[in-house]
């Protein structure tokens, strides 16, 4: 993956087991901004309003922001275990929120550690992972004859097809890599001699997981 690629999750995904009768429930969730996380924080704690505790972490893209909360857990115990697993999965744009319901047993230091850091990795594993990479939208017209020549080209540069329109030339819209971008122009005007019309639009990010 390039470094301007990341990592994050779609929509939303839940998991739980039951550690010595105390039961936790974690939920992972894409968010891209502060409030976003903060509001499925407070939405997880309203749902779980009778928890013993509802544990977070949460990592932005925006401003390479992360924050964790123990909610009451001994310190390090809860929130950072539940970050840890985040940053090793590579995740970003991402809120995780762990529910304990506590089951009467303490379960100790390592053991609130190990049951936490298990909690966030369920979750995670439960959600649908997406790469993000970053790319420009393409927009490629040339004469019906040439068609043939550009679509068999394509899959070298792994773009991703968007639409086709046929009208009185064809026009190809699709997403390509960064790095593919001036490699595919050059050879879509050499393939055509130089009868094609490539229009490239403002960089943005996009799923080609």
């Amino acid at each position: 993956m390039k470094s301007s690629d990341y990592s994050t999750i779609q929509g939303r995904a839940e998991a739980s087991f039951v550690e010595k009768r105390s039961e936790f429930i974690g939920y992972i969730k894409h968010v891209e901004t502060n409030d976003e996380a903060v509001d499925f924080i407070n939405e997880i704690r309203a749902m779980h309003r009778k928890a013993t505790h509802n544990v977070y972490a949460y990592i932005l893209r925006e401003g390479t922001t992360s924050r964790y909360s123990d909610d009451g857990e001994p310190q390090g115990t809860a929130g950072v275990p539940v970050l840890d697993v985040l940053q090793k999965e590579g995740l970003t744009d991402v809120c995780c929120v762990v529910t304990r319901y506590f089951g009467g047993i303490l379960l100790g230091g390592g053991g609130l550690v190990r049951a936490y850091s298990h909690s966030a990795k369920i979750a995670v594993d439960a959600a649908q992972r997406l790469i993000m990479c970053s790319c420009y939208p393409m927009n490629v017209t040339a004469d019906y004859n040439m068609y043939g020549k550009i679509s068999y080209i394509l899959p070298e540069f792994e773009v991703k097809l968007l639409d086709t329109n046929f009208a009185e030339n064809v026009t190809v819209k699709m997403l390509v890599k960064k790095d593919f971008a001036e490699p595919l122009k050059e050879k879509l005007t050499d393939i055509t001699n130089g009868g094609v019309k490539v229009e490239q639009f403002d960089e943005c990010f996009e799923n080609f997981a």
